[in-house]
């Protein structure tokens, strides 16, 4: 007798038995089964395999039967097998052999992937062993129960003695895999799955012990856990490519590893504190129930989520009644009240779904809180993508996720074939989205984080957020952080406050017992801040730098004068709700301006006006030095400003240098550090109490700074906060205006590639045309106002002054034609998206006032005017057509 023939007399669980001899798919999962296109059905009748099976069990060898052979010789090569058992209460493991087959086939393996136990004819039997003998490498994903499953020990059996097998031990470790251990309990594995398990594989123990001795030798394995599932896949990946070799395979897998090294926009928070109970709840929010979690935990789960809402629901009432003039209710009144009126205790949120929101005030943490769950469960992931998620930028983000993704931009700028036509611009971006989304439709799970999400709709061409989700319930994860009360009627986890032992240790960092005084001056600052973690941790870092006493702290605090400020409509109030954190903040940056240019202060404000993203320290200390009068507007300013950090020393007339400023932001938690090399973040309530302080001459420095140091790719994001400064994208904000010497530069070296890149690379195709239209605009209104100012004899004007000089457009020829020049540019750049996008009649007229300007200024035969011409024939020649 063999492993063969006793896995045909093997008895399923009685839920299994139920289905008596029905086909089934041979799938471990509920979708559809895991036959790959490459292996073609079998034409074989129930009654030939049976007759195979019993020639099979009166065969001395195992394997080598004609029908075997026959089924093999029809069966095309198979790259991997893999074989799995016991898997319908472990979904970490089905995940897992999931996102192994579909990475195994994204990167071109043939795979066969089945449960044998789930396998109730004959058929799918025979399909499974002639995929057996088809194969190159046989992967058997061995866990605490495959030892006592004759169909994982024929498999391990067979692909020994072919020498093809690469086990992947799940939740097991190779040296935990010992016959002896086994069979006698020991351990905490065996203690319960162990014994003589040979006994319900046909009682051969010389066989049993020889597969799990094999096993237990091998060199070349896989261990799988929760804590390493990415580095587990990537390894199996790149066996499988060295040993078909196929060095492609290998480089990619390279590739994708440097790209995930830099996932994290911001290192782990090492002084993380709490949230325990809101990290379990993301995990059951996104992956559902937790393995073995049984009816009692669920219970818990209830519970807890039912505190949950009534501690939402005590802070609500409170604030209403705080703004009628009444006491706010503790929570034991309110329960009671809640039970007079027969209110629900239970919040509706959704398990198991793939996407959780995350709501809050600003400073509660909500950012902290998603980056400490990706840290915590990346491996669970293939990629942690983060994406911005502030209104002007989030189209930007997402499209961003194409290269991440391996998406060839190539195929996507093609024209559909299905189309006579070119497609339209909203085409192109449907389809940039539509590949996007198609990768998260995979079983190889993604983690998209939405950060700071300002509004459900795209600030562009309002496209619902919506469009651009994956579908939910499939392996990738959706996490979105925002102080929206709901996103697309989902329900929120709304983040609460620390309790004050948290709130404490986030104050205190030092180790020395604290007085009673002491501990009462943190109380009362923790609640003056609000009890917000982002006060705590500037309370603690300042006490923690400065050694000073907390009640000195609350005194220095409440001396700082704080003036009241006009609020605009759409921004955060948290600043007119909770004075005394404004005090903080400007006690804080008190600290660090020490010296008279107040440098802290600037980067602040300065970083204010840059993309909501990491920014460069070098081009942040540019734009945050004062200019000197003399060399306000000239290169020779930004050359001598334009040093490295580590240059900067200390003055002997006491000048903290730019290095000791931005140490001392760091520090004092004022300034975050980031993953990316040479780069700092702020947090919103910093940069706005900054940007209410006012300064007029702030922007002016950033855009020169950005002029100079800014590069395309690297820095394109700050590139469009340039351009949202000077072009006037929205009425509610207010543009600056810089010399028409500068302008032309500008445009010439940003706006131009920037809108060519954003449209190849990223298909942001409204954001481009908006831009280059705005451009347009602006070129136009400076050339209508020399033309009225030329009428008046006024040719001083200060708006068409150049630097350094009064030239103006009229008297310096020169500076026209470079004007003239890239006015036609621009039109002509906006005619060719046009032309790409189908929309032939204003491209006809852009390019036809293109080559009016070119002829002007260049004459007929110029090859700027050739090459503009033969783009407007183009239109003449496709307009009629389509």
């Amino acid at each position: 007798m063999s492993f063969h023939s006793a896995a045909q007399s093997f008895t399923p669980s009685d839920n299994q038995s139920q289905l008596g001899n029905t086909h089934v798919p041979i799938s471990p999962f509920a979708d559809p089964p895991i036959l790959p296109s490459t292996i073609p059905p079998l034409e074989h009748s129930v009654e030939h395999l049976k007759g195979t099976i019993r020639s099979h069990q009166t065969s001395t060898v195992d394997y080598t039967s004609d029908d075997t052979a026959f089924m093999s010789s029809r069966m095309r090569s198979c790259d991997v097998y893999i074989g799995v058992s016991s898997c319908r209460k472990r979904p970490t493991m089905v995940r897992f052999v999931r996102w192994l087959q579909a990475e195994l086939e994204m990167q071109g393996f043939s795979c066969f992937v089945i449960d044998r136990t789930r396998c109730r004819s004959v058929y799918d039997h025979g399909v499974a062993r002639s995929a057996m003998d088809a194969t190159s490498f046989g992967v058997v994903v061995v866990n605490e129960k495959s030892f006592s499953c004759p169909y994982s020990m024929e498999e391990i059996r067979f692909f020994l003695e072919k020498k093809k097998l690469i086990p992947i031990f799940f939740g097991l470790a190779q040296v935990e895999c010992i016959p002896r251990d086994i069979i006698e309990k020991r351990g905490d594995v065996w203690e319960r799955y162990g014994g003589r398990l040979w006994e319900v594989c046909g009682d051969l123990e010389v066989e049993w012990r020889e597969a799990v001795n094999g096993i237990s030798r091998l060199n070349l394995k896989l261990e799988a856990n929760a804590s390493n599932l990415r580095d587990c896949i990537s390894e199996a990946v790149v066996i499988f490519g060295s040993g078909l070799g196929r060095r492609r395979v290998v480089e990619r897998v390279k590739s994708w590893r440097n790209m995930a090294a830099e996932e994290f926009p911001f290192p782990r928070n090492s002084s993380f504190v709490g949230r325990s109970k809101e990290l379990l709840e993301l995990k059951l929010l996104l992956f559902g129930d937790v393995e073995g979690e049984g009816e009692e935990s669920r219970n818990q789960r209830r519970q807890r989520m039912a505190e949950v809402a009534m501690r939402e629901r005590v802070v609500k009432e409170s604030e209403e009644r705080r703004k009628k003039g009444k006491e706010p209710l503790v929570q034991k009144e309110y329960v009671e009240e809640s039970k007079a009126q027969g209110e629900p205790r239970e919040v509706n949120l959704e398990y198991g779904k793939g996407i959780a929101c995350v709501s809050g005030d600003s400073g509660i943490g909500k950012t902290e809180l998603l980056l400490e769950y990706a840290y915590s469960f990346s491996q669970r992931y293939k990629m942690i993508l983060w994406v911005g998620g502030e209104s002007r930028y989030l189209r930007h983000n997402y499209m961003k996720l194409l290269p991440l993704l391996g998406i060839d931009t190539d195929t996507v700028n093609k024209l559909s074939s299905d189309k006579k036509g070119p497609q339209s611009l909203e085409d192109m971006e449907d389809e940039a989205i539509r590949r996007v989304r198609k990768e998260f439709s995979r079983d190889i799970p993604y983690l998209l984080v939405i950060d700071n999400l300002e509004r459900e709709k795209d600030w562009w061409d309002g496209r619902t957020l919506k469009e651009l989700f994956p579908r939910f319930g499939g392996a990738t994860h959706v996490l979105i952080s925002t102080r929206l009360p709901k996103v697309m009627d989902i329900e929120p986890m709304r983040l609460l406050y620390l309790s004050s032992a948290e709130a404490m240790i986030l104050m205190n960092r030092s180790t020395v017992d604290l007085g009673i005084e002491d501990v009462d001056a943190l109380r009362i600052l923790e609640e003056k801040v609000g009890r917000l973690p982002f006060g705590l941790e500037l309370v603690g870092a300042v006490l923690s730098e400065f050694a000073m006493k907390p009640s000195k702290l609350v005194d220095a605090i409440n001396s700082m004068s704080y003036k009241e400020v006009t609020w605009n409509k759409g921004e955060d109030l948290i600043l007119k709700r909770n004075p005394f954190l404004g005090q903080l903040l400007e006690f804080c940056l008190s600290l660090c301006n020490q010296e008279p240019s107040k440098l802290a202060l600037r980067i602040v404000q300065a970083s204010g006006l840059f993309a909501p993203s990491p920014i460069p320290v070098p081009i942040l200390t540019l734009a945050a030095k004062e200019p000197s009068r003399e060399h306000h507007n000239s290169r020779f300013w930004l050359k001598s400003q334009c040093m490295p950090m580590c240059m900067c020393i200390k003055t002997p007339c006491g000048q903290i240098s730019e290095a000791e400023v931005l140490a001392m932001l760091l520090r004092l938690r004022i300034a975050k550090s980031t993953t990316k090399i040479d780069h700092i973040s702020f947090h919103d309530i910093l940069k706005l109490h900054a940007y209410k302080k006012g300064n007029s001459g702030i922007a002016h420095s950033v855009v020169r700074a950005i002029k100079f140091q800014a590069f395309i790719p690297q820095h394109s994001e700050h590139i469009w906060a340039a351009c949202f400064l000077l072009f006037k994208f929205d009425t509610d904000h207010e543009i600056i205006n810089i010399s028409i010497d500068d302008l032309l530069s500008f445009v010439e070296q940003f706006v131009l590639p920037l809108a060519m890149h954003s449209f190849i690379t990223y298909f942001c195709c409204n954001a481009v045309l908006e831009l280059l239209r705005l451009a347009t605009e602006k070129f136009e209104e400076l050339e209508n106002s020399f033309l009225d100012e030329a009428n008046n004899n006024h040719s001083n004007s200060s708006c068409l002054r150049s630097s350094g000089s009064i030239s103006t457009l009229q008297s310096n020829p020169l500076l026209y034609r470079k004007f003239a020049h890239l006015r036609a540019t621009l039109l002509e750049t906006r005619a060719k998206i046009m032309l790409r996008g189908g929309v032939y009649d204003i491209g006809e007229r852009l390019c036809r006032t293109a080559v009016s300007i070119k002829e002007v200024i260049y004459g007929w035969e110029h090859p700027e005017t050739v090459s503009c011409r033969e783009t407007l024939d183009k239109f003449v020649t496709l307009q009629p057509t389509f």
